[in-house]
């Protein structure tokens, strides 16, 4: 059975970052194969992966909208430029949405996704989608079941009211959701007594439990700047112990 994870947050609050940490959690536990999906038009969960994107999902919208080779119809066209788009690595695929749609109506578009992902997704003991701060993308491609949200936020009181916001935002688009938890990333060592009580409020108040704190990490800023992928780094690096450690207290359950 495909379980779903999606990633949701502000901008700037270390979704991409998390969402490159479960995919080299799931693949070194061999909770494989996985497809990993970039939902923001700002694409840059393949630069963490160091893997180069070619074909994305918003491309292939606009072919849809133009005539298509002989003999295929548009659900055989739209299934074959899907696997196209794939970027296949060792344990995961690798999707990119792209840009936003443009203008003229791409409903037609987004229901031959929706069957498409629908039949994709079965290939696949994980999907991770990592979002926009919207999960429009989530009703696109037909994710009416959320096995697992993660809610990210920084280390700030604006931040968590956001998160809290943000978690809301899954019943206006009818998705139904077993498992939700917060992420505050990027916590300073050492935790001030503030932010402390903030996450508190905000976790009591709400039905958004917290899943852990991921502290700032030296090693990961520096694995971006050089352009290295996140998979290479080492288990024993504290925010890689810290990561593993979140992921394990829920993925460990399914």
């Amino acid at each position: 059975m495909t379980k779903i994870i999606a990633m949701a947050g502000k901008g700037g609050t270390g979704k991409t970052t998390l969402s490159a940490l479960l995919i080299k959690y799931l693949t070194e536990k061999n909770l494989t194969p996985v497809l990993a999906v970039d939902a923001d038009s700002n694409a840059n969960l393949n630069e963490l992966l160091n893997l180069e994107v070619g074909l994305t999902i918003g491309q292939i919208r606009k072919e849809l909208k133009g005539d298509l080779p002989p003999n295929m119809t548009r659900d055989q066209y739209m299934e074959m430029k899907v696997h196209q788009a794939l970027i296949e690595d060792k344990g995961f695929d690798l999707m990119a949405m792209g840009q936003p749609d443009g203008p003229g109506c791409y409903c037609a578009a987004n229901q031959h996704l929706a069957m498409t992902m629908e039949h994709l997704a079965s290939n696949y003991k994980y999907i991770i989608v990592d979002n926009e701060a919207g999960m429009e993308h989530l009703s696109r491609m037909n994710m009416r079941v959320i096995d697992h949200l993660i809610v990210t936020s920084d280390p700030s009181a604006r931040g968590i009211l956001t998160a809290r916001r943000i978690a809301e935002l899954t019943g206006p688009l009818g998705i139904e959701v077993k498992h939700k938890c917060l992420i505050v990333n990027r916590v300073p060592n050492p935790t001030s007594d503030e932010l402390l009580a903030k996450i508190e409020e905000t976790v009591t108040e709400c039905d958004l439990p917290l899943g852990g704190l991921i502290h700032s990490s030296d090693k990961l800023i520096n694995q971006e700047i050089t352009g290295a992928s996140y998979l290479e780094m080492a288990n024993n690096e504290p925010v890689i112990k810290e990561a593993f450690g979140i992921f394990d207290s829920f993925i460990g359950n399914d």
